[in-house]
């Protein structure tokens, strides 16, 4: 099944052969590969599968990681390991200006608004894209940054995103967020959704050999919830919710993986409402690990409440053979309506997210099987597709 084709965008999917090269400077928050967030897979995949498309990728991050320099993600560092906000930004401005002075670059694309922010003047001569990937303030400001800093940080993005000429967004919930918060015009905005690497998470496996691998219960039904523990991701909501989960499904099993700053506090309200039987920390999950945890559960469950431009981890799960459960949040629904809008939340709420979870799991909404998600996730989440998607959108505004 098709995703619904965005109203801000004309970009259709092509064959990926190339039919001239463009070199590009791909200026990215990051390259720690798959233990990143969603910025820096895409920046990942891009890097991986642009070239095919005829599209060289010169990428720039603060800091190249061992794992980037070995899958070619990136080949400029502009900052040392662990350096400041003051020294990233000289840095920035330092290296991007010797590589388009030295470098034949066709067209400049940003992943990360403070490291493209220094160089403004210089990207006027070549074309600019802007790959927006979340509302870096507004994510602040959520996590408790202090005024001050979220409105600079606003600022910003908005001297970033209004100077280019094409602003490339993962979902239309967020191609609405950068017209209306930051102002740019709707013909500059394009949506692209974002893609899984397929082979990574395209698990072999049946549910219970991925559970006997991983050491999980057989008999119990199992969902799980891989985030950070921050306050958007909505995780306390869904703990919350589950002492009506367990009254109606007595042997069902939460494992919530990932780390973040509210690890304490969560695990303190799991044992305040004494469900500590029910819901159980993972931990920081490897990359190569992701994959079984997802095929080991009957559901992945996304309970965000705030700034959620694509869903990757809702994406990655249905590659991976499990459906995803997903509040109503940002470009969640793009991703799941099409498919099954049964598994759609009616809102973040703890009583909504409680509801929407005892109907999966007595079986009162039509669960897809496992082939139909994998199959849906290697229809419309490709990392082949999205790269040439934007190969395609990088041609047009050169001409």
């Amino acid at each position: 099944m098709n995703l619904p084709r965005p109203c801000t965008s004309r970009i259709e999917a092509i064959s990926s052969t190339p039919t001239s090269q463009l070199s590009t400077l791909q200026i990215g928050l990051g390259t720690s590969s798959r233990d990143a967030g969603g910025a820096e897979r895409v920046f990942g995949e891009l890097a991986a599968h642009l070239p095919a498309c005829g599209v060289a990728f010169n990428g720039a991050v603060a800091e190249v990681q061992s794992s980037a320099s070995a899958n070619n993600a990136s080949r400029y560092s502009f900052a040392s390991e662990g350096s400041g906000t003051r020294a990233r930004i000289i840095g920035a401005r330092r290296t991007l200006s010797r590589v388009l002075e030295s470098e034949k670059i066709d067209l400049v694309a940003s992943h990360f608004a403070l490291y493209s922010f220094p160089i403004l003047d210089r990207v006027r001569r070549v074309p600019f894209v802007v790959h927006f990937h979340g509302p870096w303030s507004i994510e602040s400001a959520i996590e408790g940054s202090d005024r001050i800093a979220a409105y600079l940080k606003h600022q910003i993005e908005r001297l970033v995103y209004r100077s280019a000429d094409r602003v490339i967004t993962l979902s239309n919930a967020f191609a609405d967020l950068v017209h209306d918060t930051y102002g740019v015009q709707r013909m500059r905005i394009h949506v692209i959704p974002g893609s899984v690497d397929l082979d990574h998470f395209g698990v072999s496996l049946s549910k219970a050999e991925a559970r006997k691998e991983l050491g999980w219960p057989l008999s119990r039904r199992i969902l799980v919830s891989v985030r950070r523990l921050s306050h958007r991701m909505g995780l306390d909501l869904l703990i919350d919710a589950m002492p009506d989960v367990v009254a109606k499904n007595p042997e069902v099993l939460l494992y919530i993986g990932g780390k973040g700053p509210l690890r304490d506090a969560l695990e303190q309200r799991v044992s305040a409402l004494r469900l500590s039987r029910y819901v159980q920390f993972l931990g920081f999950v490897p990359e190569d690990r992701l994959p079984l945890v997802y095929r080991a559960a009957d559901f992945n469950v996304v309970p965000t409440r705030a700034c959620e431009g694509f869903g990757l981890v809702a994406a990655e799960s249905l590659a991976a053979g499990t459906p995803s459960i997903v509040t109503p949040i940002g470009g969640l629904p793009e991703i799941v309506t099409p498919f099954s809008p049964d598994l759609v939340l009616r809102s973040h709420s703890t009583k909504d997210i409680a509801e929407g979870l005892i109907r999966a799991l007595s079986g009162d909404i039509s669960i897809p099987s496992s082939d139909e998600c994998s199959d849906y996730a290697k229809t419309n989440f490709s990392s082949s597709l999205m790269a040439s998607r934007t190969a395609t959108l990088y041609r047009e505004l050169l001409g």
